[in-house]
């Protein structure tokens, strides 16, 4: 049984409104996580609804078990940047009434030390979503150039300390292998040269090695255009996403597919061929958590859902 975390489903609600569920619909949760949205998602189902999930974690596709018993539901051990060759094992591509991404690292990944994702509890410097497969933090950092470690916490962390950390890392595994998290922080403690008084200094070097071992921005670019061709015409597509990396991708792919044909200025062609063009169109502005969330979930403070339908 997997280790019991607790985790609160962030924007949940929201979320499942922005779906607009049919009862009788078939919905894909792409980030299953520990279920909260899942379960949300099937309360509002009718017996000929459907639900597929997915999730990268072994830890996650364990928990969904609770759910093994629900002939609506069914659980896919793959990153959802597979999505759309799921939907084709189940001739489901096109057919999808609602498609929920809630991205980044979740909570029972945050607090389990084992897992190396936080600095707050020390444990293995791992940092994998997916446990079965793929280099570890600690096997990276071991043999990574300098300077590709300062371009990935620069770009990934968006540290503006990289090349310090970097020159840290580097220096401090000559003497001994950098294996668990609290090593790794106290590393880049000493390296950031001014502190900043709300976060502590591993933050962002920490958010950018992990974006790095799990590929996740490669993953939501490959996984949104998955979504869009996998969704059923008026299929909606509900994104929440935790740093502005995430989003700044959701908003583009959004923005994109709602312009339809990007044609020079005078290009002999009618507004209607471009309209036919377009596959998505914006519901709503961007969605941010409730005081009363943010008072009941801090990780919930960075989170934003965006909903688009397909055309």
């Amino acid at each position: 049984m997997a280790n019991d975390f607790s985790h609160l489903s962030v924007l949940q609600q929201e979320s499942i409104d922005g779906l607009a569920i049919k009862p009788d619909g078939i919905y894909l949760d792409a980030t299953f996580g520990r279920g909260g949205h899942s379960r949300k998602i099937l309360e509002a189902l009718s017996a000929k609804g459907k639900l597929i999930a997915i999730d990268r974690d072994p830890s996650a596709i364990e928990s969904a078990q609770s759910l093994a018993q629900d002939p609506r539901f069914s659980i896919h051990h793959c990153p959802f940047s597979e999505l759309q060759s799921v939907a084709q094992e189940l001739d489901l591509v096109g057919k999808v009434d609602g498609i929920l991404m809630d991205l980044g690292v979740s909570s029972p990944q945050l607090d389990d030390a084992q897992r190396g994702f936080s600095f707050m509890r020390n444990g293995p410097l791992d940092m994998r979503m997916d446990t079965s497969k793929g280099v570890s933090a600690a096997q990276w950092l071991a043999v990574a150039e300098e300077q590709d470690i300062a371009q990935v916490i620069k770009e990934f962390g968006e540290e503006k300390f990289g090349k310090r950390i970097a020159h840290g890392i580097v220096n401090a595994r000559q003497i001994a292998p950098i294996t668990d998290t609290a090593t790794l922080a106290e590393i880049i403690d000493l390296a950031v040269p001014v502190k900043d008084k709300f976060k502590h200094p591993a933050t962002r070097s920490f958010q950018g090695i992990r974006i790095y071992i799990n590929s996740e921005l490669d993953e939501i670019k490959t996984g949104l255009k998955a979504a869009l061709k996998t969704l059923a015409p008026q299929g909606r597509l509900a994104v929440i996403s935790f740093h502005s990396l995430e989003d700044r991708l959701v908003k583009r792919f959004i923005r994109e597919q709602s312009r339809g044909l990007n044609v020079p200025h005078n290009m002999p062609i009618m507004q209607s061929e471009i309209d036919a063009t377009k596959a998505l169109k914006a519901i709503g502005k961007a969605i941010k958590p409730s005081a009363t969330e943010l008072q009941n979930n801090v990780r919930a403070r960075s989170s934003v859902l965006r909903v688009a339908e397909k055309l």
